[in-house]
């Protein structure tokens, strides 16, 4: 079991530091997406304190994923994201809170929504930074 963990430390740090700024966004969203379906488990077992370490750790991520924002290139994309990424971060707080697996539900399908947008535009963001 201990080596398992050392492989996906090792797994975890070679994919990030390999990625380019497109990958590391979708690495978020994944890894976001993924505490909170790990939360909903922890929130149905009656795992409270598990529950509050997994959905604060999917704030964290979405505060990642807004400090990527750029308020220069990205129109008026970017305070929308930014307004989302904070209902988001509000309404987890409110699931912690509350023990609300619909409140989990409901942010898990805006990332949702908003990663196949960024992943729909992989290849075109890969092509620009070739370019440059």
């Amino acid at each position: 079991m201990k080596g398992l963990k050392a492989y996906q430390q090792v797994n975890t740090q070679t994919s990030i530091t390999d990625a380019d700024p497109h990958r590391l966004i979708q690495l978020l969203y994944n890894g976001a997406l993924e505490r909170i379906n790990m939360a909903k488990a922890r929130m149905q077992a009656k795992d409270f304190e598990g529950k509050g370490k997994l959905i604060s750790k999917a704030i964290e991520i979405i505060g990642g994923l807004r400090s990527f924002l750029d308020f220069e290139k990205g129109g008026d994309l970017a305070p929308r994201l930014e307004g989302l990424y904070d209902y988001m971060e509000r309404t987890l707080l409110e699931a912690n809170a509350k023990n609300d697996v619909a409140k989990l539900d409901e942010v898990a399908k805006l990332l949702h929504a908003v990663k196949e947008g960024w992943d729909g535009i992989r290849g075109e963001s890969v092509a620009q930074a070739q370019a440059v």
